[in-house]
């Protein structure tokens, strides 16, 4: 039986230490792509959560712009809307 060619202990090392580093780095990969999905959801949440305290908010006190240093709140007016006359065709 012929005798197994093999690369040196120092080649087979260093393959196996870059080998070690890109399991870590696809693990550490992995585990923030996990805690993205999570803060996603969480964000989701969060908006979902505002959206309903806003709706409250406008419900009682209209249409504001709220200063939330103070919680002092100004009315939001409404644009003028001008009338619009009607377009007449010209031949």
């Amino acid at each position: 039986m012929a005798k197994a060619k093999k690369i040196t202990k120092k080649e087979l090392d260093s393959i196996k230490n870059v080998q070690q580093k890109t399991n870590a780095i696809l693990l550490d990969v992995g585990y923030l792509e996990t805690q993205k999905a999570g803060l996603i959801a969480a964000h989701v949440e969060a908006s979902k959560e505002l959206q309903v305290i806003k709706s409250g908010l406008e419900e009682k006190y209209g249409q504001v712009n709220i200063d939330l240093k103070d919680g002092s709140y100004t009315a939001i007016e409404a644009p003028a809307v001008e009338e619009v006359k009607e377009m007449e065709v010209v031949k």
